[in-house]
């Protein structure tokens, strides 16, 4: 039986492909996809579903599974780019504001991106900067840890105990960089140009120590300093944070699951719920996201709402808005996501919510909830579903969004229903 590598595609049907019992024990332990198990009476092949998770993983024994998203993979990391810096991706709304050069699949883009953007920021030389250092010495240099020195070495010296700050490239700057470089050298798919340059880039920044998988990345404050290194630094970070499956199903031995994934879910809420905030301050509105409320007066049950947008003085709300990134069910509804709003909307005391879908088949509709207290218009509690068609470009997904944004607040009429 020949093992090959597999391609599934988000959300899409169910393959039956050859794996072995280990590649598709630590496959269903991982919880990459949204089902994995055995196929029935066919010895030696798994079935295999995917979810809302793309990207490319690599198994036990070197199969390698890719999920497709629906979604260009330009488009995408245009979404990506825009939830790691909107501030520059507002100003530039064409697609491309991360670099995917010609690739159409996200591990050879990413890898390209993330290249081309540690290229940009070495491109004035290495970042240095003071880090403190301690060690032992035989010459006394900086500051004396005598505690340490009495500790160690009972008064005797040398060796002395000391401190000092030194001016060197191992900064956390320059780690995290190394880091995401040596990660996309160990992923599978990764063009052998694209795969040459991150060695290159790797080598230029060989004073920084390595990072322990497993620790948190070390921090950095953005700075004037830094400031070439920041476009750079944040999508390596997206790098370090997205491959981090090793998936250990509990109770067995370490099987590895190792790639690199991004969750559409949480991508297209981080992108709404960032493009909306964006939107709401040229209405010189602040929007809060992820804004902690209780649903029950003794305060034991928490909701939290992706996006609350309240007046200047952070007082009063004006809109509630949740974003879902869900496959559209025949009749277009969701009933429990429409409940969840209406909580919202009760909650903090508002004749309407929100809810912004990836794309589907109307561009907007309302539900006026029976038996709601009427608001100052007359109207009782209304559920209002956006859709976003991310097939779209930029501009227009952008567009869109301002047109909710001011709907959401009054600002912008609503289109007769």
């Amino acid at each position: 039986m020949t093992v090959g590598d597999v391609t599934l595609h988000e959300y899409g049907p169910a393959v039956s492909t050859p794996m072995s019992i280990e590649a598709g024990l630590a496959l269903a332990g991982s919880g990459i996809l949204q089902s994995a198990a055995p196929a029935p009476g066919k010895e030696g092949h798994w079935v295999l579903r995917a979810g809302s998770r793309v990207g490319a993983v690599r198994l036990p024994g070197g199969q390698v599974v890719r999920i497709m998203p629906k979604t260009p993979v330009r488009r995408l990391f245009f979404l990506l780019g825009f939830s790691l810096d909107p501030a520059r991706a507002w100003r530039d709304s064409r697609e491309g504001t991360i670099d995917t050069g010609e690739h159409d699949d996200i591990v050879p883009a990413l890898a390209h991106a993330v290249e081309r953007q540690i290229e940009a920021a070495l491109r004035r030389g290495v970042l240095q900067g003071y880090r403190e250092v301690e060690e032992s010495a035989l010459v006394v240099r900086g500051r004396l840890r005598e505690a340490e020195q009495i500790r160690r070495h009972f008064g005797r010296t040398p060796p002395v105990e000391i401190a000092y700050d030194a001016y060197t490239a191992d900064t956390a700057e320059n780690r995290i960089l190394r880091a995401a470089a040596e990660r996309l050298l160990r992923l599978p798919g990764v063009p052998g140009p694209v795969r040459r340059r991150l060695a290159h880039q790797r080598v230029r920044l060989a004073d920084a120590r390595s990072l322990i998988r497993g620790q948190e990345l070390p921090r950095w404050q953005p700075s004037r300093l830094n400031s070439r290194y920041q476009p750079a630094l944040r999508l390596a970070e997206a790098v370090l944070r997205g491959t981090s499956p090793e998936h250990r199903p509990a109770g067995d031995e370490p099987l590895s699951v190792d790639g690199f994934l991004l969750d559409m879910n949480k991508l297209f809420e981080d992108f709404v719920t960032v493009a909306l905030r964006e939107a709401f301050r040229e209405h010189n509105l602040t929007a809060y996201l992820q804004d902690s409320h209780h649903l029950d007066t003794a305060g034991l049950v928490r909701i939290r709402p992706d996006l609350v947008v309240r007046t200047g003085d952070g007082r009063t709300p004006l809109a509630v808005i949740d974003a879902k990134y869900k496959v559209e069910k025949a009749d277009g509804l969701h009933n429990a996501d429409l409940y969840q709003a209406l909580a919202y909307a009760t909650v903090l005391g508002l004749n309407k919510a929100h809810l912004v879908y990836a794309a589907g088949r109307q561009p907007e509709r309302f539900h006026e909830v029976r038996g709601s207290a009427a608001g100052q218009d007359g109207r009782g509690v209304r559920l209002y579903q956006h859709t976003l068609d991310l097939s779209g470009e930029p501009g227009q997904i952008l567009s869109t969004l301002r047109d909710i944004a001011g709907r959401s607040v009054g600002t912008t009429p609503y289109p007769r229903s």
